[in-house]
């Protein structure tokens, strides 16, 4: 079930041309990752543990 007041938001590092970029929002209880060029489409949920380690894995 969406949370339809997500705020989603991209990576500051991110460029405006549209490419291939993943947004994230603050859920209830979870972390929402979607495309940005689909944001329509189907969206990953990972609770707030797994997040921190996809990020710490995605600086190596």
């Amino acid at each position: 079930m969406e949370d339809l007041n997500a705020q989603w938001r991209k990576s500051s590092h991110s460029g405006g041309n549209g490419g291939e970029c993943i947004e994230v929002a603050n859920l209830t209880g979870t972390i929402g990752i979607r495309d940005s060029k689909n944001p329509d489409g189907p969206k990953l949920l990972v609770n707030h543990a797994e997040f921190a380690v996809l990020i710490a894995t995605l600086k190596r």
